[in-house]
């Protein structure tokens, strides 16, 4: 089958590489219809190489259909299915209490990591990822989410990762109806927590310097900034001189105004990677500027909720103000299936209300994936959201 490879820091290509096969009975082996390009994928392209081995086949958010079910996966041939990114078994500790991204099943102990994830490195057990014409899923009899066959893929595609995520982001902020919310950084998973807050009733502010998202967030009812110097003074006259009672962090580890954090991406870059692999496992390597703009930002006694990823294990925090302020601070992995009854009426909503409709920007065959990252990471020709069809061509 074909597949889209890592291959080094900014390179990937598609190559062939051996179908997945079934190797315990609750596995399942779909054919790969749509698959998503997360922002996540772009810490693999760029900071977290040293984890990655060349050949590693990349991506976490597909869908498609059943074309192999073992005898326990609970799945048919032809079942039309989305494959949460979290791996979890669905009967342990953990799960049993909703806390499906800490499964004890298919946690990573060699590296103190939660439960495996498709596609994203050693650190959470190099499955191989979902950016391929085939996907073996692990745990099938609990994790794939069975969907209908009137709509099509994009409707259902971003259950996978972009929406639970999203949804968690804002149920951790604990924004209340008539509140008010901010999000930092209006790529996917900040479109969605944007949308989200509206959709719940706070009136949401949006901040990302690329216009493109700016506007798209704008026609769903976002109130939306630039993020310059003026933005958090903007903010706080609209909030009664505040802040907002939550900010949700969508940007996470790669923010833009954070020279420190860019020259320990660049330096861990340059390091082989039986070196860099400690330095990026001990080091504060983050680029913190959308999280201390959050902590800035947030009333007292605020929330602040944290859906981008972060990586460094010595990063800096402002715990002075943070403390002073009585700031309350949740984040964490999604926990994909705790938030599939509550998304999927939404996603089957003839009215669209979370604007699904408008929300892929560029659909490409999987053989253009490697320009499509490029096109992603640099944000242009107004690249928000890129699906991948390995069905085309």
């Amino acid at each position: 089958m074909k597949a889209l490879t890592w291959q080094g820091k900014r390179k990937l290509s598609v190559e062939t590489v051996p179908d997945p096969t079934l190797q315990q009975d609750t596995d399942a082996i779909i054919e790969v219809t749509s698959t998503g390009i997360c922002g996540s994928d772009l810490h693999l392209y760029e900071v977290l190489g040293p984890f990655m081995t060349e050949g590693d086949v990349i991506g976490h958010e597909p869908m498609g259909r059943v074309v192999e079910a073992g005898s326990a996966s609970g799945l048919t041939v032809g079942d039309r299915v989305v494959v949460p990114f979290t791996i979890s078994c669905g009967s342990c500790w953990m799960c049993q209490r909703g806390l499906f991204s800490q499964c004890e099943t298919t946690q990573v102990k060699d590296f103190g990591s939660g439960a495996q994830l498709f596609g994203y490195s050693k650190l959470y057990g190099s499955v191989p990822g979902a950016q391929a014409q085939f996907l073996r899923v692990p745990h099938a009899d609990f994790g794939p989410v069975k969907v209908g066959e009137e709509l099509p893929d994009h409707r259902y595609l971003f259950l996978s990762d972009v929406l639970p995520t999203a949804w968690q982001a804002v149920a951790y902020a604990d924004v209340k109806e008539g509140e008010t919310l901010a999000v930092y950084g209006l790529g996917p998973i900040g479109q969605m927590c944007a949308r989200i807050g509206r959709h719940l009733g706070a009136r949401v502010f949006g901040i990302d310097p690329v216009v493109e998202r700016r506007n798209m967030a704008a026609r769903h009812g976002i109130e939306v900034f630039d993020g310059g110097e003026d933005t958090a003074d903007e903010i706080r006259d609209a909030t009664q001189g505040r802040g907002p009672d939550a900010v949700v962090d969508a940007v996470g580890m790669e923010a833009h105004g954070s020279p420190v954090g860019k020259f320990a991406h660049d330096v861990a870059g340059l390091l082989p990677d039986a070196i860099a692999e400690p330095f990026m496992q001990n080091a504060g390597v983050d680029r913190l500027a959308a999280l201390h703009s959050s902590i800035d930002l947030v009333r007292r006694g605020g929330t602040i909720s944290l859906s981008g990823v972060y990586g460094g294990t010595a990063s800096p925090m402002p715990l002075l103000t943070m403390f002073d302020k009585q700031i309350q601070l949740r984040m964490g992995q999604c926990n994909v299936r705790s938030w599939i009854d509550d998304l999927l009426p939404l996603v089957e909503d003839s009215a669209d209300p979370l604007g699904l409709n408008d929300f892929v920007t560029h659909r490409m065959p999987l053989s253009q994936a490697p320009e499509a990252y490029d096109m992603f990471q640099e944000k242009e020709d107004g690249c928000v959201k890129v699906v991948l069809d390995p069905t085309a061509g």
